[in-house]
């Protein structure tokens, strides 16, 4: 039950910086749309240095405690890492869902609003990030659980930005736009629950857990947030943001531990 609570309380932290980022449009502030892409980036870095340093070096350790040295803990994090891209890429390809950029994707014959396609792109990207701040909290590691949760947060405000920012774009008023964006965290705490009790019933899915998650952030960063930010052509910003995102990240993990 300790571990449901950490997992939790954690995860709700870190998406809850999705309504911090969302803040600034109560006061009419809209960045330029090369700093949005640069933010974005930032995001994507934040989320790659956190998916190799608090999620693949981790779960290669304790498979390493439990199997011992040898073929089994690099064959567990392959599959692991391409289970978990295979799942969120399984998910966007059923689940309708529109990008800021490049529109719609998922099954055409559904018709849904366009506010809930964002809502639902936005549930894909946060799954994986409540499930990585879960099971590390989960898995009683505290050091690891708070380098993951402040690189989860850290770029979870950039994002919220991002959501409120298109949500004014097509026509929502400052505050209809903060609050969507800001709900659009609150599907952490739930991966962070599922990801608590997985580890819960079994420690040895402690280091698949990771892995998975760490594929499917990977997945994200590669197929949602990249694209996004190199189509209006602030590609170099984009590039920019992320290096930033990344040795920041890197520089965490490595401070706390």
């Amino acid at each position: 039950m300790d571990g449901w609570l950490a997992a939790l309380t954690v995860s709700a932290l870190s998406g809850g910086m999705t309504a911090v980022g969302a803040a600034p449009v109560l006061i009419g502030w809209r960045p330029s749309e090369r700093n949005t892409n640069a933010l974005l980036g930032f995001a994507a870095g934040v989320m790659l240095a956190a998916s190799f340093f608090s999620l693949i070096v981790p779960a290669l350790e304790i498979a390493e405690q439990q199997f011992g040295e040898g073929l089994i803990p690099p064959t567990i994090a392959v599959f692991g890492i391409i289970i978990g891209a295979l799942l969120i890429a399984l998910i966007d390809r059923m689940v309708p869902h529109e990008h800021f950029v490049k529109g719609a994707e998922g099954p055409s014959g559904i018709r849904l609003n366009r506010l809930w396609l964002f809502i639902i792109a936005i549930t894909i990207h946060n799954i994986p990030e409540g499930l990585s701040v879960g099971i590390t909290a989960a898995g009683g590691d505290y050091d690891a659980t708070v380098a993951i949760a402040s690189g989860i947060g850290l770029q979870n405000v950039p994002e919220g930005l991002a959501v409120a920012l298109a949500l004014l774009a097509i026509g929502y008023s400052r505050l209809h736009a903060f609050v969507v964006a800001g709900l659009t965290g609150a599907v952490e705490p739930l991966g962070g629950l599922l990801g608590g009790w997985f580890v819960g019933i079994a420690d040895w899915f402690l280091p698949w857990g990771l892995l998975v998650s760490a594929g499917a952030m990977i997945f994200v960063i590669s197929h949602e947030i990249i694209p996004e930010t190199h189509r209006e052509g602030h590609h170099s910003r984009a590039s920019i943001g992320l290096m930033l995102g990344l040795v920041l990240m890197l520089f965490l993990d490595v401070w706390l531990g």
